[in-house]
Parts: C-alpha cells; sequence; structure tokens
C-alpha cells in the first residue's frame, strides 16, 4: 500500500497555510506552515506542507538551519530545486536585513545586553562561530558580523578580518562573542589569548576591544568580569 497523502487543496481553508495567514495573521502559522508558503507547490506524492515538514525534520525542527545552508544543499531536499531554494534563501536575507536594522537601534550598556541580543541565535550552533558587535562613541551597535567559523573544537580569527569591518564603518569599540558547542562557557587558554592579540591590535589603530563574550548552554561568560582583559 503506497503512502497516505492529502494534498494542501483539499485541507479546510482554515488548515492551508496561505488562507490561514490571510485570515489569521503570520504570527498564527508554525515554522512548516511558513516555509510551505515558500515553497508554494509540492512534489509528486507530497504537498508543500510535507515537504516543509520533512525538511525540518532533517535538521531537528530548527529553521536556523536555513541561514547557513547553501542552494545545493537545499535542492538535496525532495521537491526543492534550483528556484524553490532561491525563494527560501531570500526570504531569509531578507530577515537577516530586518534584523541588521532593527539591532543597529539597540544600546550595548553590559555582558547582559549581549546575552539577550545573541543568546538564542548562537547556543544552538554545532560550530563555532566567532561574531563582532562593532559599536558607535554610544555604545549603538552598527553592524555585527561573523568573521570565522570554526571547527567543533576551535575557530581562527586573524586581527585584519575583526577591523577590517571596524574601519570601513567608523567603529569606536567593539564586543567580540563566540560560541562553545559544548555548552560549557568557560574561556579556554586559546580565546584568552585571541583576545590578548586582538586587543593588542585594537589599541594600535585607536578601536578599544571592550569585552569578549562566550556563549554557552543557557548561560555565558564575560572575559571583562573575570577580570581576563
Amino acid at each position: 500500500m503506497g503512502e497516505y497523502h492529502v494534498a494542501i487543496k483539499m485541507l479546510p481553508e482554515n488548515m492551508r497555510p496561505r488562507e490561514k495567514l490571510l485570515c489569521s495573521g503570520e504570527t498564527s502559522l508554525n515554522d512548516a506552515e511558513l516555509l510551505a508558503i515558500l515553497i508554494k507547490e509540492g512534489t509528486s506524492g507530497m504537498s508543500a506542507l510535507e515537504v516543509a515538514q520533512q525538511m525540518l525534520a532533517a535538521h531537528e525542527g530548527n529553521l536556523r538551519f536555513l541561514r547557513d545552508v547553501s542552494i545545493e544543499e537545499l535542492t538535496c531536499h525532495p521537491g526543492i530545486g534550483p528556484a524553490k531554494a532561491a525563494t527560501i534563501k531570500a526570504a531569509v536575507e531578507i530577515g537577516r536585513r530586518i534584523s541588521m536594522h532593527v539591532k543597529q537601534k539597540l544600546i550595548i550598556k553590559s555582558p547582559d545586553d549581549v546575552k539577550h541580543l545573541l543568546m538564542e541565535d548562537m547556543r544552538f550552533l554545532d560550530r563555532e562561530h566567532f561574531r563582532v558587535l562593532y559599536l558607535d562613541r554610544k555604545g549603538g551597535i552598527i553592524i555585527d558580523e561573523d568573521v570565522s567559523k570554526g571547527s567543533l573544537h576551535s575557530a581562527i580569527v586573524h586581527p585584519r578580518e575583526v577591523f577590517k569591518t571596524a574601519i570601513k564603518r567608523s567603529a569606536a569599540s567593539i564586543i567580540l562573542v563566540h560560541n562553545h558547542p559544548s555548552g560549557d562557557p568557560n574561556p579556554s587558554t586559546e580565546d584568552i589569548e585571541i583576545t590578548r592579540r586582538l586587543m593588542e591590535a585594537g589599541n594600535l589603530i585607536g578601536i578599544e576591544v571592550l569585552d569578549h563574550i562566550i556563549i554557552g548552554e543557557h548561560k555565558y561568560c564575560s572575559l571583562k568580569s573575570l577580570g581576563l582583559m
């Protein structure tokens, strides 16, 4: 017996993603329903909603995979060709740019502000991402960028990668942030050494390194607060 399949058009209107959005708003949709709207049409034997559900199931139900996955990787999923993959990546980029503009309005005054901004975004990552917050003279975020993505255990960071954007965007100071996939945010010897090198580089060009925040699982540490910088 073949797999039982119900096309979206056979569902009641209040269960169809597009109609549900039009009736109740986008916040009423779950992750699979939102993704199904971008996919638009399914493939043989699978509705767009089922394609979306299968994609999410392959990535532990977490939409964050769409941020880092390539077009080629997306097209490995059944029912996703280059056109649909491009639509999905475009939607993710729109979201990223909107988020960036919102973050520009934020003022960073403490390590807790960094935690509230980035904890949920970084604590699930399966390898180390080294991110930098570039701040103006009032502590407002100009932009934040990933400058390095490492292996499971480390991210290699060069001062030129960190300060290139700082100089280009006329940042007054920066805050370093990276995650520990292990969930333990305690700094390693390598973390402390990288911080020291970047502080020295910042002193030479007049851009202060305010702190280095390490994100773990539901917790973080600040090298500044620990007296390590």
